[in-house]
């Protein structure tokens, strides 16, 4: 079952990418989808007058940051499809029905993957590395390798979107997506696509400050996703420290030191280790029962659109 393109949106987020805007609409109307939504970040340069020009929708987001305004475009859509794609020229339409077919075939969301066969120059080695760091560690936090989490090619159904909680308003707004697909338990699907050279203005990522940020965001979505996880470093840390300082102390005693403050200490920072701990591993049970039970309602909701639909049939 192929997807009508007049079930589709096309959803940009914009920050002055005047460059570049006009040239991406028109090849995407060339294809023949009509809906076209910019979510246009306050840019100076001209790109949402060229937006208009070239027949896009053109929305201006109230907030600040690209997670701020993929959220509110998602608010302003009502297609049951959306593909979700940067302004910068960065990725090609031409991959547009390589990413909206698996959604045709049960697929909930698409992520574009660029690392194996982006074009020369436009990621550079550090890029590269960091971004599979970051899709290691974001395995190890939230039990899911998706390959390319950072991608902003993406193409999603609606009914997904509705199960998606967001809340992130910067760059990390691609990692809080991924985290969400999988804490929802969505069926993704990862499609390679072309990645090139930014034709229009210099990248607005900042390697080491946004690479933090999403790191930071990976363990702080991990908190609901994977709590064995986020509570296990902690409690983890707690308990090294506290084994150190009693290596210390014991060290000590037998050179006949006694270091009562710090022996308590270690004894308070071992017992607080294993309590946290313990928490997540309850956390950890707690969340595995939720989603056996949210499954189930699931369920049960879809065999009653069933029913309801072959009644009205």
């Amino acid at each position: 079952m192929a997807i009508e393109r007049t079930d589709v949106c096309i959803l940009i987020p914009t920050l002055n990418e005047g460059k570049t805007i006009e040239h991406l609409i028109r090849e995407f109307q060339e294809m023949g989808f009509t809906r076209i939504l910019v979510i246009d970040g306050k840019s100076t340069d001209g790109t949402v007058e060229a937006a208009e020009r070239a027949g896009a929708e053109v929305a201006i987001q109230v907030g600040r940051g690209k997670g701020a305004a993929i959220i509110e475009a998602f608010s302003m859509i009502r297609e049951p499809y959306i593909l979700m794609l940067d302004g910068d020229g960065t990725y090609a339409p031409a991959d547009a029905d390589r990413m909206l077919a698996p959604l045709a075939h049960g697929a909930d969301h698409v992520i574009g993957e660029r690392l194996s066969g982006y074009e020369k120059g436009a990621l550079t080695r550090l890029n590269h590395f960091g971004n599979y760091i970051i899709n290691v560690l974001f395995k190890w936090a939230h039990g899911a390798y998706l390959q390319d989490i950072l991608s902003g090619y993406r193409a999603f159904t609606g009914e997904s979107l509705s199960r998606m909680n967001l809340k992130e308003s910067g760059f990390e707004i691609e990692t809080e997506i991924a985290a969400e697909a999988v804490r929802n338990e969505l069926k993704v699907t990862v499609v390679p696509v072309s990645y090139c050279q930014r034709p229009g203005t210099p990248t607005k990522l900042h390697p080491i400050r946004d690479g933090y940020k999403i790191i930071k965001t990976i363990y702080k979505l991990a908190k609901i996703g994977n709590p064995l996880f986020y509570f296990g470093i902690i409690g983890l840390l707690l308990t090294l420290a506290g084994v150190v300082l009693g290596i210390i102390v014991v060290y000590d005693w037998f050179q006949s030191i006694e270091r009562i403050p710090m022996t308590i200490l270690t004894g308070l920072l071992i017992m607080s280790g294993l309590i946290i701990l313990l928490f997540g591993l309850l956390g950890d049970i707690f969340l595995a029962f939720h989603r056996e039970t949210t499954g189930e309602i699931r369920k049960l909701r879809e065999q009653l659109n069933r029913i309801e639909n072959e009644k009205k049939k």
